[in-house]
């Protein structure tokens, strides 16, 4: 499910005249167990709606008070989110003829033409109060508050994304709360106005607007999601590109290409529109990703429980850092931590996106239980790999959107096809320019040539797999000396540093002048300007060995060992 909650106005759009009618409230209880939250967004001051809507516990939320109010149903919790009117105001409104008025815990309520004399009383008192107006109905509250304020409050109780919740109103005081939902509905007998910014407007009028609405919702909840929602993924000749929170994509090419690169263009787009992502980074490829808590390191493996316990907060974006985990360790870890990531996403459709890079490591084509793992399908996903055929053809299945990048782009595709059985399109191009090519394989149209999106911030690749990780036997460094005397591994960059700094002398410097260094820094850790800063060290005859030591270790721990700087807020 992609839409978790319906929020709802009260008079003219759930009810009519006050009163919810049945076939309205069955259709509440469809939608409550299909898994789904509803949230009562009204004006009326609570008192006075349960009075007239005794029903009122089927809802999960109630916004009352035009968003002053939040109450809770099953535990009758009442929280006001904005202080009460001032006594003082009241007073002067009475003194003045204010008639009908109702004082509430916070709003003060009335009914037009008084408000020309509501104004002239929060002039003279110099308040900070607003008007807001439904229909002939004139309601005063603390500046900022509305319905859009009610439900955000709501919102954080239940643990939603506004992007998940589909919103119906009517009237003037609908529009601020609608706005803020991922899909906003009109009633047929909604203001013009109302029904003009609206994603949907409904046939039937009231409750059978409703009903009609949920219907829909229950029926066709990802047919739903608005254009809106998509992330830009690039251009094709001037025309934007887009994917939808509903895509499955995978992304390919071969290394060092730029695949990572434009997942982290894609995490800054994420953060821009408030969507709640996770990455699962078996390299370390993400650390230090703007927007975003590690989890894990090269010494400490993730765990279920932290990563779910962390997820569960909407703000909370999350790099999980496999580097502790042996490649053979990474499809168990992940096949464990699907059903409680499906659980989470089945009650909050949260996180929005997951991106699971080296997919070929965490979903493997040679695993009996993927398909049990896969069962929930996988919405919202960017698997990347370098080998799309040693990933899970059941995962492969899923994908709705390919992104091909570098030389092998239409290797890339041809494999895709091959492996899941797909008819591959004909006259492929060949991307130009560092171009990707972007494939809907069930929109049966060729694929376009895209311009990427690029990212402002820039990640090191594996900065954290060469500095904490385990390199195998053959990408680490043995210090040997000069008579073949030791065999010190150093299978990483800290390891390196610690042993370099305990050696003698002499093997250090039959390492440095034989250039064995910059050539491991160069063709293992794949750290060019390291290699180049290390070499002048070795060409540098006038060095001491504890200075060119000083030199390249100093160098070493500039690049990889500093301490990371916190993700920004």
């Amino acid at each position: 499910m992609y839409f978790i909650a319906l929020a709802t106005d009260y008079d003219g759009t759930l009810a009519h005249e006050g009163i919810v009618a049945e076939k309205t409230l069955a259709a509440l209880e469809r939608f409550k167990k299909s898994g789904r939250k509803l949230i009562l967004v009204t004006g009326r001051e609570l008192p006075d709606l349960k009075r007239v809507f005794p029903e009122v516990a089927i809802f999960d939320k109630v916004v009352a008070e035009n968003g002053a109010l939040v109450y809770t149903p099953a535990s009758e919790e009442e929280r006001a989110i904005s202080p009460p009117p001032a006594p003082e105001f009241v007073a002067k409104l009475r003194k003045r003829g204010v008639k009908p008025l109702s004082v509430g815990r916070s709003i003060v309520a009335t009914w037009e033409p008084h408000q020309v004399t509501v104004l002239e009383v929060i002039k003279k008192l110099g308040l900070e109060l607003e008007i807001i107006f439904n229909k002939g109905a004139v309601m005063i509250l603390p500046s900022g508050i509305n319905k859009a304020t009610g439900l955000t409050a709501a919102l954080q109780d239940l643990r939603l994304s506004p992007h998940n919740v589909v919103g119906v109103g009517d009237a003037e005081n609908d529009h601020a709360f609608l706005r803020a939902c991922g899909f906003s509905v009109a009633v047929d007998n909604a203001l013009a106005a109302v029904k003009d910014t609206a994603d949907l407007v409904t046939r039937g009028a009231r409750g059978k607007g409703v009903e009609e609405l949920i219907a829909k919702v229950v029926e066709r909840d990802r047919e739903l999601v608005p254009s809106r929602d998509g992330i830009l993924l690039g251009s094709d000749t001037g025309k934007e590109v887009y994917l939808s929170p509903t895509d499955t994509v995978l992304i390919a090419g071969s290394s060092g290409i730029g695949k990572s690169t434009l997942a982290t263009a894609l995490t800054e787009r994420f953060v821009e529109r408030k969507f709640q992502f996770c990455i699962f980074d078996p390299e370390g490829d993400y650390d230090g990703l703007e927007g975003a808590v590690r989890l894990g390191d090269g010494s400490n493996a993730p765990t279920k429980t932290q990563l779910l316990d962390l997820l569960e907060k909407p703000d909370n974006n999350l790099v999980v850092n496999g580097l502790a985990l042996r490649v053979n360790e990474r499809p168990d870890f992940f096949a464990d931590l699907l059903p409680g990531l499906g659980s989470l996403r089945f009650r909050t459709a949260r996180p929005h996106w997951l991106i699971i890079d080296e997919a070929h490591h965490l979903l493997p084509k040679r695993r009996d239980d993927t398909p049990m793992v896969l069962a929930m399908e996988l919405p919202g996903t960017i698997l990347i790999t370098v080998h799309p055929d040693a990933i899970s053809t059941d995962a492969l299945r899923l994908v709705t959107a390919v992104i091909a990048l570098g030389p092998k782009a239409k290797k890339v595709i041809k494999t895709f096809c091959r492996e899941t059985g797909t008819e591959p399109p004909k006259n492929l191009p060949s991307p130009k320019d560092e171009r990707v090519l972007f494939w809907r394989p069930q929109a049966h149209k060729k694929p376009a040539m895209v311009e990427a999106i690029e990212p402002r911030q820039s990640l090191k690749r594996h900065s954290r797999k060469y500095a904490e990780g385990q390199l195998d036997e053959k990408g680490s460094f043995y210090f040997r000396g000069p008579d073949n005397a030791m065999n010190l591994r150093a299978h990483n960059l800290m390891i390196f540093a610690q042993i370099a700094e305990g050696i003698d002398d002499k093997t250090w410097e039959h390492h440095l002048r034989a250039g064995d260094y910059s050539e491991w820094f160069r063709h293992q850790i794949r750290d060019k300007e390291l290699a180049r800063e290390t070499a002048e060290a070795e060409k540098d005859k006038a060095l001491s060995a504890q200075e060119s030591r000083n030199h390249v270790l100093d160098a070493v721990r500039r690049r990889y060992t500093a301490p990371a700087t916190a993700p920004k807020e």
